[in-house]
């Protein structure tokens, strides 16, 4: 186990019992959640990388795009 994770562990232990399982159950959906991307790219073939690529440019050719700043606004300056 590494020592950040100890660290974490060490808090948690701290914590309500309520709060731990509510934190323990969330890393655990995380964790599944993590598993099942991994997987679905693993066995994503190179023809399927292939044709969401060609969607892609098909997209950018179309003029079918949002500006990423207008997806990620850059933060205002403070």
């Amino acid at each position: 186990m590494t020592k950040l994770l100890e660290q974490v562990i060490a808090q948690l232990k701290a914590l309500p019992d309520d709060e731990q399982d509510a934190i323990a159950a969330r890393f655990l959906a995380e964790m599944e959640d993590e598993q099942r991307w991994k997987a679905q790219f693993e066995s994503t073939t190179d023809d399927q990388w292939n044709r969401m690529a060609e969607m892609v440019r098909q997209e950018i050719a179309s003029g079918n795009i949002t500006p990423l700043a207008e997806v990620f606004p850059s933060q205002p300056e403070s």
